[in-house]
């Protein structure tokens, strides 16, 4: 049964893959490198920011020194934390399904952003207390589509458990996502998948255990009942 959600970030919560995507041709421009809208959406989505940019450089068959890498992510970091400090990027229905959800289930995110940048907005959002554990960029080797950062997260909850609760299974985990790295990670961790239609198609989310426009739209109860009841929904609304 449902106990335990695990929240992407970026894409899902934040509403600010324009400003990654601004931030990542912002700092790859000043080394002479171009990324276009079509290719950051199409081929880095969902990538950490280590990835994304190895994964660029790669491409243009250019070297990638760690500390070129390092000094890519310091300068897109700063960019990115200047712009947010501005501009709080929240997508509807975040805080409030985050808050129906708290009272419920064991909530943490898992995500490929950077902490200060996570903790900066849920904070500026007011729901960083609903969630107990966050597995950012810094806590893993292995990005999206990998699952190791899922994994990571489910291993924190269970090791911050209260005395006496049970222990989470994969199988007890929701995750919600919106990139199809994303849902393959979650996939590959064994945890459901509730896809969230921000930055993809519904068609390209078909993975994805269930399949939203919004998380404005979501209800948890029905959602739960749905699949731990081995109903399977590739499209459509998780109302």
């Amino acid at each position: 049964m449902l106990q335990a959600i695990i929240f992407d970030f970026d894409g899902v919560v934040a509403d600010n893959e324009p400003i990654h995507f601004a931030m990542f041709r912002r700092v790859l421009g000043e080394i002479g490198l171009p990324l276009t809208e079509s290719d950051y959406y199409a081929k880095y989505l969902g990538y950490d920011d280590k990835g994304c940019f190895a994964a660029v450089l790669a491409a243009h068959d250019r070297p990638a020194p760690k500390a070129l890498i390092d000094d890519l992510i310091d300068r897109k970091a700063r960019a990115y934390l200047d712009h947010i400090k501005q501009h709080l990027v929240i997508f509807p229905g975040v805080r409030e399904l985050v808050r129906d959800a708290a009272g419920r289930y064991r909530l943490a995110i898992a995500s490929g952003a950077l902490r200060h940048e996570i903790e900066f907005i849920l904070d500026q959002a007011g729901i960083r207390k609903a969630f107990e554990h966050i597995t950012s960029s810094e806590d893993v080797s292995r990005g999206k589509p990998d699952p190791e950062g899922f994994l990571h997260a489910l291993t924190a909850l269970n090791r911050q458990a209260a005395t006496g609760q049970p222990a989470l299974a994969a199988g007890d985990c929701l995750v919600i996502e919106d990139s199809i790295p994303g849902i393959c990670a979650a996939r590959a961790a064994g945890m459901k998948v509730l896809a969230v239609a921000n930055t993809h198609t519904r068609q390209d989310l078909h993975e994805a255990d269930a399949v939203t426009g919004s998380l404005a739209d979501v209800r948890l109860a029905e959602l739960a009942d749905r699949l731990w009841n081995t109903t399977r929904i590739r499209e459509g609304s998780a109302r």
